[in-house]
C-alpha cells in the first residue's frame, strides 16, 4: 500500500495524550449524564466534538478517540455503543442514520511488519509502531446499518444505505445500497429529488422561459 509522510501521526506525545484523557473524561460524564437533561448533553457534546448542528441525538455508550475532529450536520442520530476513531477528521451529512454498534476508523497501521514496526522506538521516545490516518465522509441523507465497519479513507456517498454488518474498505457511491464484507454496490435507487430540489429546478425552468420569450437566451 502507498503512504504519504502526512498520513501517519505521532499518537503518545503529551499534547496527544491530554487531548484524550479530557476526551474519556468527557464521553464518561455524558454516559453518567441524566437521559432527559437535554441542556447538560448537549453542552458536553459541544465540548466534546468539532461540529454540531441541530436535532442531534448521540445514545450511550459512545466513544471516540478526540472527539474535537467529529462534525456532524442536522438531523443526525447515534445510536447506542458506536466507536469513532477520529485520528483525521470525520465528516456526517444532514439526515445521517448511524445504527448501533456502528465503528469508523480514520486510522491503521501498515500490514508489512518492517513497515509498522519501529525498531528504536525506545531511543525515540514514541510507539513500538506506526500509525497512519486518512479521513471518513459519510455524505446527506444516509444510513449505516447496525454493527458496520468503516475503515480509513472512505466515503458514504448521498442518499445510500449500508446493510447491517458491512465491512467498508473503499468508496460508496451515492443513491445505492450496498453490503458485505467487502462491501459492495447490491443495487442502485431511483431516488426523487427532494422537495427543496424541486422548487429550485422549477424556478431555474421559469427563468429560462422567460430568458427566452425576452430574446435573451437563443432557442
Amino acid at each position: 500500500m502507498y503512504y504519504e509522510a502526512g498520513d501517519f501521526l505521532e499518537t503518545a506525545d503529551s499534547d496527544t495524550l491530554k487531548r484524550i484523557a479530557r476526551t474519556r473524561e468527557l464521553t464518561r460524564e455524558y454516559y453518567f449524564s441524566d437521559y432527559e437533561d437535554s441542556e447538560k448533553r448537549t453542552a458536553i457534546l459541544h465540548e466534546l466534538l468539532g461540529g454540531m448542528g441541530e436535532n442531534v441525538a448521540i445514545d450511550t455508550p459512545f466513544h471516540c478517540d478526540y472527539g474535537k475532529n467529529i462534525f456532524l450536520g442536522n438531523d443526525v442520530i447515534i445510536n447506542m455503543n458506536c466507536t469513532f476513531v477520529d485520528n483525521k477528521p470525520i465528516h456526517i451529512g444532514d439526515r445521517v442514520l448511524i445504527a448501533s454498534n456502528v465503528q469508523i476508523y480514520t486510522s491503521s497501521h501498515p500490514v508489512l511488519p518492517q513497515e509498522r514496526l519501529v525498531p528504536d522506538w525506545r531511543e525515540r521516545r514514541t510507539t513500538f509502531f506506526k500509525t497512519y490516518a486518512r479521513p471518513v465522509t459519510i455524505e446527506n441523507n444516509v444510513w449505516i446499518g447496525g454493527g458496520c465497519i468503516l475503515l480509513p479513507g472512505v466515503t458514504i456517498g448521498e442518499n445510500s444505505v449500508i446493510g447491517a454488518g458491512s465491512v467498508v474498505n473503499r468508496p460508496v457511491p451515492s443513491n445505492c445500497v450496498a453490503a458485505g464484507n467487502p462491501c459492495r454496490v447490491i443495487r442502485y435507487l431511483a431516488v426523487m429529488p427532494s422537495p427543496t430540489e424541486r422548487i429550485d429546478t422549477a424556478t431555474e425552468m421559469k427563468a429560462l422561459q422567460e430568458g427566452t420569450r425576452a430574446g435573451l437566451i437563443d432557442r
